[in-house]
């Protein structure tokens, strides 16, 4: 599993997440067991060294034999120009959603439906990919996810279109209190308390708004909403630590930011190797 944080104010975007990946195995019974966690796996990327581009990723780790972080830098690749199939990005003429668009045709269209076409809806597994950053001609940040699941699956779905805020994916339920001021569970413990279906789900949204806190603030300057960020984030590292059962949400945090103008920039980054070692190496 997973967290991954996305958090778009005035001044630009965060992207935030942990570094853990689940490996599972189905078992005789029909559930799956979890078989390792690693903390060490890639889930934000920039699209290209010279634009205000990024990308972040949840849900399945690898499409066939390749991870997404390998995906992401081939994929990269193309947008430089530097394959005969390439999507080179023109820096004067580019747009998000032009991008968004390649995106899920590389990922879900040329490499998730071959392998999963023969799969029912019901099991196939959940990639999600966020894209983001600015067009060529825009002042304003526009972020898109897609998934390999649901109504639009392999489709770009625009968030927070002219506004601000914050998403977030995989293991939602620390955020979620933290942000909302009530649980996931709200409205099954209402009804379980008696309160009819409706009414219960209707009195769990009445609640979250007498004791939500506005977190996240319009104007709030990168620095800060990059420090909102990383505590949302280790807050679920730590609620999940603490939780029964694995500790699927954990290992380095990565935080990157994109803004109008200093582009795409690392703030938190992990490396398999020493970059004092590898200066050649040092931004891959």
């Amino acid at each position: 599993m997973t967290i991954a944080l996305l958090i778009k104010v005035h001044d630009g975007v965060v992207l935030a997440a942990d570094s853990a990946t689940t490996l599972t195995a189905p078992q005789p019974d029909g559930s799956t067991a979890i078989v390792n966690i690693y903390n060490n796996a890639n889930k934000v990327f920039n699209l290209h060294k010279k634009l205000p581009i990024g990308a972040m990723t949840w849900g399945l780790g690898n499409i066939g034999p390749a991870s997404i972080s390998t995906l992401s830098k081939d994929l990269r690749t193309k947008f430089h120009g530097a394959n005969a199939d390439s999507w080179a990005l023109d820096p004067k003429a580019y747009d998000i959603e032009d991008v968004a668009s390649k995106v899920a045709k590389f990922f879900h269209d040329d490499r998730f439906v071959p392998l999963h076409q023969h799969v029912d809806e019901e099991h196939k597994p959940e990639l999600g990919y966020l894209v983001g950053g600015y067009s060529s001609d825009s002042g304003d940040p526009r972020v898109f996810v897609i998934s390999t699941t649901g109504p639009n699956a392999g489709n770009p779905v625009e968030l927070l279109a002219g506004d601000t805020g914050a998403f977030w994916w995989g293991q939602p339920e620390a955020i979620t209190r933290i942000l909302t001021g009530v649980s996931l569970d709200t409205a099954a413990a209402l009804s379980n308390l008696g309160v009819p279906g409706p009414q219960a789900q209707q009195t769990a949204v009445a609640i979250q708004q007498q004791v939500q806190t506005q977190l996240v603030v319009p104007a709030m300057p990168i620095q800060d909403a990059i420090d909102l960020a990383e505590f949302l984030v280790h807050a679920t590292i730590q609620y999940v630590r603490f939780s029964p059962g694995g500790a699927t949400v954990g290992g380095p945090i990565e935080i990157a930011t994109i803004t109008k103008h200093e582009g795409f920039k690392w703030v938190k980054r992990k490396h398999y190797f020493q970059a004092g070692l590898n200066p050649a190496s040092e931004t891959i």
